[in-house]
């Protein structure tokens, strides 16, 4: 029992803190269970830690999103952003050619091509006339169809709107919050797939999967708070660092 919370944290660990920072949440719970071969983990555990880490987004901006409830036009910009990776992950799901994605060679390779991207974007001179208040449908669209690239391991959901953001001339903190924002209809999308399919099992629900909940919230939580603190007093180097660094890691793993 020990070693099965022990495993929950550290699955919670990785999902809260690398799905709200540039570095690829699925690449890291992939290249970690492939490790290591987990006792916990399931459907059921998947869905856990998604809904922690939607939890967490929804109740740190719970001020921002009723306003967004109040401003249609917003609302519909959010939602419209996300049908994009919405439906061609929906499409690469059903038809399990995700799962060809998955290996530590196109890990390696989209972390060091998006490390390098995320460089160059962040040179990228401001436009102070815009915020995230201030989208309009080509600018959401152009940032949703940037956000199917991360349905590919490596790419980094949070990383490559932030990157599309600044791209576009967004600074660093509201380039994140429309990266936040976008994260709950994708992250409500694939806890909805998840429950879709548990159907289709026998489900045992116990103290385990309240724990992952929690914990996954938690961790969330204060990623969330602590990187838009870390976004507006530093730059993104330490980030593009760490995916080059993972992936020569990752290189020598698959070349030598």
């Amino acid at each position: 029992m020990f070693f099965d919370f022990f495993e929950i944290f550290l699955l919670s660990a990785i999902q809260g803190i690398s799905e709200f920072i540039p570095v690829s949440s699925s690449a890291h719970l992939f290249l970690i269970s492939d490790i290591y071969n987990f006792n916990v983990q399931s459907l059921l555990t998947d869905i856990g830690l998604h809904l922690g880490s939607l939890l967490a987004i929804i109740t740190y901006f719970h001020s921002d999103l009723r306003n967004i409830f109040k401003n249609k036009n917003l609302l519909f910009l959010m939602i419209f952003g996300s049908v994009p990776v919405i439906i061609i992950g929906a499409i690469l799901y059903q038809t399990n050619l995700i799962s060809y994605l998955r290996n530590i060679e196109i890990i390696a390779w989209t972390t060091l091509i998006f490390a390098i991207l995320l460089y160059f974007a962040d040179k990228v001179k401001v436009d102070k006339k815009l915020n995230a208040k201030k989208l309009d449908l080509k600018t959401i669209f152009i940032i949703g169809c940037f956000q199917i690239l991360a349905l590919v391991p490596g790419v980094s959901r949070s990383g490559i709107v932030i990157t599309a953001g600044r791209f576009l001339r967004f600074d660093r903190y509201d380039s994140t919050k429309i990266s936040f924002y976008l994260s709950i209809p994708v992250i409500a999308g694939a806890s909805f797939l998840g429950l879709k399919d548990l159907y289709k099992e026998t489900v045992d629900f116990n103290a385990i999967i309240l724990f992952t909940v929690l914990l996954s919230y938690l961790f969330s939580y204060f990623t969330i708070k602590y990187f838009l603190i870390f976004i507006k007093k530093f730059d993104l180097k330490f980030f593009v660092v760490y995916r080059i660094l993972l992936s020569i890691l990752l290189f020598s793993i698959v070349y030598f």
